[in-house]
């Protein structure tokens, strides 16, 4: 069930209803908290404290009342605000880009905190009593909301720094490699193992050929390959005798009856466990960086891809996405890549899955970018740089032949679009430094 839960957090950390209704729910706790103080301590007012709390009802009811409109006012304003950032997010540097800003946790806790201090003052200011026979200033609660009033000033600058700071587009591309690396990391550290390394494509095929019966498990829904329980495939594999091959991998679209897994075994299959296979994947409208490494390449592709757009034409801002995505698949160069072959507690092969490569992540990362920027010489240079720093930080044959094939392509794109024999010339020194 990890997936799934995994799955649900991601939905409510992207939403602006969690953290905001945790810090609501504190504010009516905060409230009530203070009225009960107020309640059992009877505070005389003398000396400089008469000039600190309330005096009588009314004005008790004016304070509250003021902070309650304002902090409602500044919620509206900093909720438009944070929608005219995410619409220009949008325009600017993409729809994907839009989950980092909606994921932004001081955005969501500055709109809690305001319409929490609006609900504490609301609260508060029911307690207030001023009858002939029965009076009750809530003078703790009172000057409490004070504070948050002050708090909120406070938080409010904090807020407008951030915001104009969060679009930037140096910062947008540092935030997204930042969350490209973590998601990298964290994928890779999940399925890597040594035990993994010894299987091969041969000894797969030979387990294969000594079951007798094969089932297709089809695809019920579409969307896109949000998560796969592997933990769970394998534990169901184990118990039933199976062995499995998942066609696809988180990221991937998939459409109403495609063969998701086929089934490997020496006895009939029955309905049950294809349905308790079919529940350890997770399709969702969208795709999600949980187990999707190539999630946040995309993103940084795409602000790549829009800032060589006609209407924009800005290479700087692609020269930086290549630089960040160049510093990531160096990284890759120097670490094991999950096997496609998962095992159970026996050392039995279990699961075959469609593995992450570097080829498909080389490929990812560049493609569109040169494609977009075959009329930007700069970008075609330093996309030709960025494979030779690659290159000289690889050591294992395949991704060396991957890199030696971008490079050609890149070259002959050069070789199609550059005008100046300077620049081209240029260009095949670089290449020759991949031989």
């Amino acid at each position: 069930m990890m997936p799934q839960i995994l799955y649900i957090w991601e939905r409510l950390k992207g939403s602006f209803l969690l953290i905001p209704l945790i810090i609501v729910l504190l504010g009516i706790v905060l409230a009530t908290f203070f009225i009960y103080i107020d309640s059992i301590i009877i505070f005389d007012q003398k000396g400089i404290i008469n000039f600190i709390f309330i005096g009588g009802a009314e004005s008790a009811r004016s304070v509250l009342s003021t902070i309650a409109v304002a902090m409602l006012s500044v919620a509206g304003i900093v909720f438009s605000i944070t929608l005219v950032v995410l619409s220009m997010a949008s325009s600017q540097f993409g729809p994907r880009l839009l989950r980092n800003f909606m994921y932004d946790k001081l955005n969501q806790v500055v709109l809690g905190t305001y319409l929490s201090t609006f609900i504490y003052c609301l609260i508060v200011l029911r307690s207030v009593k001023s009858y002939t026979d029965l009076e009750f200033i809530p003078n703790f609660s009172i000057v409490m909301s004070i504070i948050l009033a002050i708090s909120n000033v406070i938080l409010l600058i904090v807020y407008i720094h951030h915001i104009s700071v969060s679009i930037q587009v140096d910062h947008v591309i540092s935030e997204v490699n930042r969350n490209l690396n973590n998601n990298i990391q964290k994928v890779f550290s999940d399925y890597s193992t040594e035990k993994h390394l010894g299987a091969n494509e041969k000894h797969y095929k030979e387990l294969n050929n000594t079951l007798s019966f094969s089932k297709t498990v089809k695809n019920k829904n579409n969307g896109y390959l949000q998560a796969i329980d592997h933990d769970n495939l394998i534990s169901i594999a184990q118990d039933n005798d199976l062995v499995l091959f998942i066609n696809y991998r988180p990221g991937d679209y998939l459409v109403e009856d495609v063969e998701l897994v086929k089934i490997y075994s020496n006895q009939k299959i029955g309905d049950n466990v294809k349905e308790k296979i079919i529940k350890a994947f997770v399709l969702g409208k969208v795709r999600t960086p949980i187990q999707d490494p190539e999630f946040a390449i995309d993103q940084m592709v795409e602000i790549a891809v829009r800032s060589l757009s006609t209407g924009i034409n800005d290479p700087f801002t692609a020269i930086t996405c290549i630089d960040n995505l160049t510093a990531t698949l160096c990284y890759l160069t120097k670490i094991q890549f999950p096997s496609a072959y998962l095992f159970d507690d026996e050392d039995h092969i279990r699961v075959k899955v469609n593995p992450i490569a570097f080829s498909g992540i080389i490929n990812a990362a560049f493609n569109q970018i040169r494609q977009f920027g075959k009329d930007s010489p700069s970008v075609i240079i330093r996309l030709m740089e960025a494979l030779v720093t690659i290159n000289q930080l690889a050591t294992n044959k395949e991704q060396k032949e991957d890199i030696q094939r971008h490079a050609k392509m890149v070259l002959k794109t050069a070789e199609k679009t550059m005008i100046e024999s300077n620049d081209l010339k240029d260009l095949k020194k670089r290449y020759a430094q991949l031989k």
